[in-house]
């Protein structure tokens, strides 16, 4: 193997670890988005639930329930 050889061998190499840390780079900013829209998700369900949980345990929600099933 010539000195050509392994100057070709190493370039290829550096290109392709450059080419490995971008990649992972961008799949790590990905993923920090995606969680974010995760949480913000999660935050808005915690709400709803909070408000349904209010109306179920309200008193007159539970007497027109109660009529409705005389």
């Amino acid at each position: 193997m010539g000195p050509f050889e392994i100057a070709a061998i190493a370039i290829i190499g550096g290109l392709a670890y450059s080419a490995y840390e971008t990649h992972m780079k961008t799949k790590s900013k990905a993923a920090k988005g995606d969680v974010e829209a995760l949480r913000n998700e999660i935050a808005t369900l915690k709400e709803r639930v909070s408000t349904l949980e209010t109306i179920v345990t309200d008193k007159s929600y539970q007497l027109k329930e109660q009529f409705k099933q005389l």
